[in-house]
């Protein structure tokens, strides 16, 4: 078959073999099928969907595009953790110290932004001098130092994952369950992992806006892990409003740094504890989820979670100075606040409106060439169920191009509801479902 007969099969709903789609995938890492054909392939199994049989060939096609690292030479386990993405999730920058100050390995290999979610790497880029695009050599060395590794894809670690990541975030094919699962679970089965921790948000923030479909992502990725033999945890978790209070690069890193030296413990702090406690617990350092948890938070109230991030972004050539006094980060040239003109509950957030206006200010990437500004952001102080009076400020929005202000500014209050009765209190964690351990 060539190319265009295996996009016509998949737009006909019909099955592909294992044998197409290693071959499809093969063409496109190899450079001999254009960006608008593969395109045209991700659009046909966004709509039709990929089974069980298509979704594990995909995976095995790009988790072996590349190499398979083999971490066997270091002694203990190695448990990374995987988000679906969501307004103002920044807990890996969080959760990798913590654990690795635990004693246990994290191997972790991240994404770019992905529509009006943030990316681990571009938030890490956010520090000055730190670098993502680390060689094989290089991650299997900083994690025998640091006992953490937070990198990119490389041409050596999935790099077909790597290629069609960033397609899928400009050609509307990102909320596929299979294309979902292949793409988390080729590169963390590259990493040489033994545990892994998925987070999979549900709401108006997330991909998967309905707990169904949520559920539905949670079990075709233990599915999947299960596939490898990998021991994996899910939690279901909201994203019906930003978690935590900042959204965009560098202000996320801000935020992070404040919970890491124990100084704010709001819904970030406690989902980041519980994550964390989740990937100690797979690691084999404790024998309950709660006992994770509770090292957790001592490892960040004696100060080494924050010592430790210090030291991997030390290693990955970060410049820690600007972690230990954020103040001498570069201001944006222009903010404006986030002013209330009425008065209620704050009943319901439009969480992706959230994540789009922060985009339009600058914190994300409309197309693949699009250059991201670190400064640029939301502090998004208020929460579901807060009393909130007309004129109240609830927030800042920032940015290095005052145009952008006025429209996000407009999408932000347009993404507000107030009403005279105070809602139900959402719930952080809806759900955790444990694989076979």
């Amino acid at each position: 078959m060539n190319t265009i007969e295996i996009i016509k099969k998949k737009r006909d709903h019909k099955t592909l073999t294992n044998e197409e789609i290693i071959e499809l995938i093969g063409w496109y890492t190899g450079g001999m099928i254009p960006d608008y054909q593969f395109t045209a392939f991700l659009m046909a199994a966004y709509i039709q969907g990929m089974n069980k049989e298509e979704t594990a060939a995909m995976t095995r096609a790009m988790l072996f595009s590349g190499q398979v690292i083999d971490l066997s030479m270091l002694n203990g386990a190695k448990v990374d953790k995987h988000s679906t993405g969501g307004v103002g999730d920044k807990t890996s920058l969080i959760i990798a110290p913590i654990v690795a100050a635990a004693g246990v390995y994290v191997p972790m290999i991240s994404g770019r932004g992905l529509g009006h979610t943030g990316g681990t790497l571009d938030k890490l880029e956010a520090i000055p001098g730190f670098r993502t695009n680390l060689s094989l050599k290089e991650f299997i060395s900083v994690l025998k130092k640091c006992g953490a590794v937070l990198a990119g894809q490389t041409n050596e670690i999935a790099p077909a994952d790597k290629l069609i990541y960033a397609l899928r975030d400009v050609t509307a094919t990102v909320e596929s369950i299979p294309l979902i699962t292949s793409s988390i679970m080729s590169k963390k089965l590259a990493e040489g992992i033994d545990g892994l921790v998925l987070d999979v948000k549900t709401g108006s923030g997330a991909f998967m806006r309905e707990k169904k479909d949520s559920v539905k992502l949670a079990k075709s990725l233990i599915e999947t892990a299960g596939a490898f033999n990998k021991k994996v945890i899910v939690f279901i978790t909201d994203m019906n409003q930003p978690l935590g209070t900042h959204i965009g690069n560098w202000l996320e890193v801000v935020e992070s740094v404040n919970v890491l030296k124990g100084e704010v413990k709001n819904d970030l702090y406690e989902l980041s504890v519980v994550l964390a406690g989740a990937m100690i617990y797979l690691g084999g350092k404790v024998s309950s989820l709660e006992e994770g948890k509770e090292l957790s938070k001592h490892l960040i109230e004696n100060g080494n979670a924050f010592n430790k991030f210090l030291q991997i972004v030390k290693a990955q050539r970060g410049d820690i100075s600007y972690l230990k006094n954020i103040d001498r980060y570069p201001k944006p040239k222009y903010k404006d606040v986030i002013k209330v003109n009425e008065s209620g509950y704050l009943s319901k957030i439009d969480n992706y409106e959230i994540g789009m206006a922060a985009l339009m200010l600058g914190a994300g990437r409309m197309t693949k060439e699009d250059v991201i500004d670190p400064k640029a952001g939301i502090i998004f102080a208020a929460k579901l169920g807060d009393k909130i009076s007309e004129g109240d400020i609830i927030g800042e929005i920032f940015s290095d191009e005052k145009y952008r202000l006025a429209d996000a500014m407009k999408r932000i209050l347009g993404a507000l509801i107030l009403s005279n009765k105070k809602p139900r209190k959402t719930k952080l964690i809806k759900q955790i479902i444990i694989g076979d351990l």
